[in-house]
């Protein structure tokens, strides 16, 4: 059985308050585990089914009517999540590396819905199930601290930190202000030099001229001013190419390729 997962807000700075629980922001894939019918079906938060991609998880022992939220992940050499990795595992059935899945949440217990009730209360009856598996792990957070957590987060250069209302319920399908994403953003100062003509994506390089990526969020005003300013350069059939004009980006750190995850815009450079 699907369960359609809660979704996060999002916050550009932590905060301290006991009554929220502060958990680490996995850099992986959001899964939904469900067993009914003593099967195991491992659901991405799209709704489509992937349990024949991580077939460790299939014996995981946890009673009949049971639905789990968590996040699959893959660590580094250095034991921080490392994103390239979950999806090469995710993509193809010969790769090696080993996964874990961080299970943050029950919603389903003995085929009765727990969504309503707090989180606190979900995360005690979590820890109830006690899951010994060699690729999963519950994940239990700390009450308040956000701010030092997070700066702690910064340090190791990990992606960012979860701050959840300990009271609230689970709201299916929802994305809601009782949990709060927020994450450990770099910033970069690159150059637009084109972009493609499907989509209007922008190609980024460096200052040295190496390419640093495509990025694809930057505000209706912006895409404006940048439309009636620039200078072309040569066209192809699916590029189109510019002088060079100066911005700065955030994103989430690097591709092991040196390209900018994700990067999204922030200010026009002078």
């Amino acid at each position: 059985m699907f369960i359609s997962p809660m979704l996060l807000a999002s916050r550009k700075e932590p905060f301290d308050d006991d009554s929220y629980i502060c958990e680490l922001k996995f850099d992986g894939i959001r899964i939904v585990l469900s067993k009914f019918n003593n099967q195991i079906k491992l659901y991405t938060r799209h709704n489509n089914e992937v349990s024949s991609k991580f077939p460790e998880l299939l014996n995981l022992d946890v009673p009949d009517g049971t639905v789990l939220d968590g996040e699959i992940i893959v660590t580094g050499s250095d034991g921080s999540p490392d994103f390239e990795a979950v999806m090469e595992r995710f993509m193809s059935n010969k790769s090696s590396y080993k996964i874990v899945y961080c299970i943050f949440d029950v919603i389903y217990s003995n085929g009765q819905s727990l969504a309503s009730k707090q989180l606190a209360q979900r995360k005690e009856l979590l820890n109830g199930l006690e899951i010994n598996h060699p690729n999963a792990f519950i994940l239990e957070g700390i009450r308040g601290n956000g701010v030092s957590y997070f700066n702690t987060v910064k340090e190791k250069g990990l992606e960012g930190i979860v701050l959840k209302k300990a009271n609230s319920a689970y709201e299916i399908r929802k994305r809601s202000k009782n949990w709060i994403k927020v994450i450990n953003y770099d910033f970069t100062e690159v150059l637009i030099t084109g972009y493609t003509r499907k989509d209007v994506k922008f190609l980024l390089s460096y200052q040295d001229g190496t390419p640093a990526g495509m990025m694809e969020f930057m505000p209706m005003s912006d895409r404006q001013k940048f439309h009636s300013t620039k200078k072309l350069k040569s066209e192809t059939e699916d590029f189109v190419f510019i002088d060079p004009i100066s911005c700065s980006v955030k994103h989430r750190s690097m591709t092991k390729h040196g390209k900018l995850r994700l990067p999204s815009f922030v200010s026009w450079r002078e």
